[in-house]
Protein backbone atom coordinates (compact mmCIF):
# COMPACT_ATOMS: atom_id res chain seq x y z
CA UNK A 1 0.00 0.00 0.00
CA UNK A 2 1.35 3.48 -1.10
CA UNK A 3 0.06 7.05 0.07
CA UNK A 4 -0.94 9.05 -2.58
CA UNK A 5 -1.09 12.96 -2.95
CA UNK A 6 -4.72 12.48 -3.53
CA UNK A 7 -4.94 10.45 -0.17
CA UNK A 8 -2.61 13.04 1.95
CA UNK A 9 -5.36 16.17 0.83
CA UNK A 10 -7.93 13.72 1.88
CA UNK A 11 -6.44 13.59 5.50
CA UNK A 12 -5.16 17.23 5.80
CA UNK A 13 -9.40 17.87 4.84
CA UNK A 14 -9.96 16.18 8.09
CA UNK A 15 -7.95 17.44 10.16
CA UNK A 16 -9.13 20.96 8.76
CA UNK A 17 -5.19 21.74 7.64
CA UNK A 18 -4.27 23.55 4.97
CA UNK A 19 -0.91 22.48 2.91
CA UNK A 20 0.93 23.66 0.26
CA UNK A 21 1.88 21.88 -2.53
CA UNK A 22 5.33 21.30 -1.61
CA UNK A 23 4.15 20.44 2.24
CA UNK A 24 1.59 17.45 0.42
CA UNK A 25 4.60 16.23 -1.05
CA UNK A 26 7.04 15.72 1.78
CA UNK A 27 3.93 14.04 3.72
CA UNK A 28 3.20 11.88 0.52
CA UNK A 29 7.12 10.62 0.84
CA UNK A 30 7.07 10.28 4.90
CA UNK A 31 4.10 8.37 4.78
CA UNK A 32 5.35 6.00 2.48
CA UNK A 33 8.46 5.79 4.05
CA UNK A 34 6.45 5.16 7.49
CA UNK A 35 4.61 2.45 5.41
CA UNK A 36 7.95 0.72 3.86
CA UNK A 37 9.29 0.52 7.71
CA UNK A 38 6.17 -1.13 9.27
CA UNK A 39 6.24 -3.06 6.30
CA UNK A 40 10.08 -4.39 7.14
CA UNK A 41 8.65 -4.62 10.87
CA UNK A 42 6.06 -7.42 9.56
CA UNK A 43 8.72 -9.54 8.49
CA UNK A 44 10.55 -9.56 11.66
CA UNK A 45 10.19 -13.10 13.03
CA UNK A 46 8.40 -13.01 16.52
CA UNK A 47 6.74 -16.22 17.17
CA UNK A 48 8.90 -16.66 20.53
CA UNK A 49 8.94 -13.01 21.49
CA UNK A 50 7.32 -12.57 25.15
CA UNK A 51 5.00 -9.45 24.64
CA UNK A 52 6.26 -6.11 26.99
CA UNK A 53 5.26 -3.59 28.74
CA UNK A 54 8.40 -1.48 27.68
CA UNK A 55 11.09 -1.50 25.36
CA UNK A 56 13.84 -1.56 28.42
CA UNK A 57 13.04 -2.90 31.70
CA UNK A 58 12.05 -0.07 33.77
CA UNK A 59 11.75 0.25 37.77
CA UNK A 60 9.99 3.07 39.02
CA UNK A 61 11.44 5.72 40.14
CA UNK A 62 8.68 7.06 42.15
CA UNK A 63 8.65 6.90 46.13
CA UNK A 64 5.94 4.52 47.82
CA UNK A 65 2.63 5.64 48.46
CA UNK A 66 2.56 6.20 51.67
CA UNK A 67 -0.59 7.90 54.01
CA UNK A 68 0.72 10.45 56.29
CA UNK A 69 -0.70 12.91 58.17
CA UNK A 70 -2.20 16.31 56.31
CA UNK A 71 -0.59 20.02 56.37
CA UNK A 72 -1.97 22.25 58.89
CA UNK A 73 -3.89 24.22 57.63
CA UNK A 74 -2.03 27.26 59.20
CA UNK A 75 1.23 25.46 58.02
CA UNK A 76 -0.07 25.64 54.43
CA UNK A 77 -1.40 29.38 54.65
CA UNK A 78 2.01 30.34 56.35
CA UNK A 79 4.42 30.58 53.22
CA UNK A 80 1.27 32.11 50.97
CA UNK A 81 1.97 35.57 49.77
CA UNK A 82 -1.46 36.84 50.67
CA UNK A 83 -3.81 34.92 52.46
CA UNK A 84 -6.78 35.49 55.29
CA UNK A 85 -7.33 33.33 57.93
CA UNK A 86 -8.90 30.32 55.38
CA UNK A 87 -8.07 30.93 52.16
CA UNK A 88 -4.93 31.49 49.67
CA UNK A 89 -5.80 35.06 47.93
CA UNK A 90 -5.04 35.50 44.24
CA UNK A 91 -5.17 37.87 42.03
CA UNK A 92 -8.03 39.06 39.70
CA UNK A 93 -8.14 36.80 36.64
CA UNK A 94 -11.64 36.74 34.82
CA UNK A 95 -13.35 40.56 34.72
Amino acid sequence: MSVTEKDVRYMAGLARLQLSEEEVKTFKEDMNDILGYMDLLEEVDTENVEPLEHVIELESRLRKDEAKEPLAHEDALKNAPDADSDYFRVPKVIE
